[in-house]
């Protein structure tokens, strides 16, 4: 999932998501992952925050072996994929109508071995979180997750839902619009939130964020 459509013809960014394959090394090995932007637009591309948390996470060494993860707005599926290679048990998470789409690329870029460590799964933000065990998670991760505000609060609500004391939440975003700033505001009225990496080539953030004190970071 991801927050601004862009036009056929826009130029080599634009290419890319309009590309039916996008292919990534990660965790030693390659990841190709489907595109389809006229099916399932900005579900169905992969966008750069996704590119930079999976590097983000490898390169920093975050301990994800046996640990519990949930990814929102999973999309094509990249960042899922790269946190079940590098030791986590995953659920990866969209809307139903990418589902099919989302599972067909972690089928197709785990190894036999993984494929049980990563499970896809419907999440509507603020809906039917009854599916999914409170405060049970080790890492809430997302990647350009933050883009309609309108669900804000829905969003909120499903992160509040999901985090313990000792969940960490790894957001990657672009900050395109007030709108976005507004999201972190309203996340640090719940969260202490702090500012981890910054990608000036991709102009892309990454926010960690933690029940607990708040603090002041923006």
């Amino acid at each position: 999932m991801a927050l601004v459509p862009y036009e056929e013809g826009g130029g080599w960014a634009a290419r890319q998501l309009h590309s039916p394959w996008a292919t990534f090394r990660f965790a030693s090995r390659t990841i190709r992952l489907q595109q389809d932007w006229r099916r399932l637009g900005v579900a169905a591309v992969v966008w750069d925050a996704a590119v930079v948390l999976c590097a983000y996470l490898e390169m920093e060494g975050v301990d994800l072996r046996d640990r519990s993860v949930i990814e929102l707005g999973a999309g094509t599926g990249l960042l899922g994929i790269v946190v079940t290679l590098l030791g986590a048990r995953v659920t990866i998470t969209d809307r139903a109508a990418a589902l099919e789409f989302l599972e067909s690329n972690v089928q197709a870029n785990l190894p036999p071995e993984l494929c049980p460590r990563a499970v896809v799964k419907e999440l509507t933000w603020g809906k039917d979180l009854d599916n999914f065990p409170p405060g049970a998670f080790d890492f809430v991760l997302g990647a350009d997750i933050v883009y309609l505000e309108e669900t804000f609060v829905e969003l909120l609500q499903t992160l509040e839902h999901l985090c313990s004391e000792r969940t960490v939440i790894l957001l990657s975003c672009r900050i395109r619009y007030e709108r976005d700033l507004k999201f972190l505001r309203m996340l640090r009225e719940r969260f202490s939130v702090s500012e981890v990496h910054y990608d000036s080539s991709k102009d892309v953030h990454i926010y960690r964020a933690q029940r607990g004190s708040r603090k002041e970071d923006l």
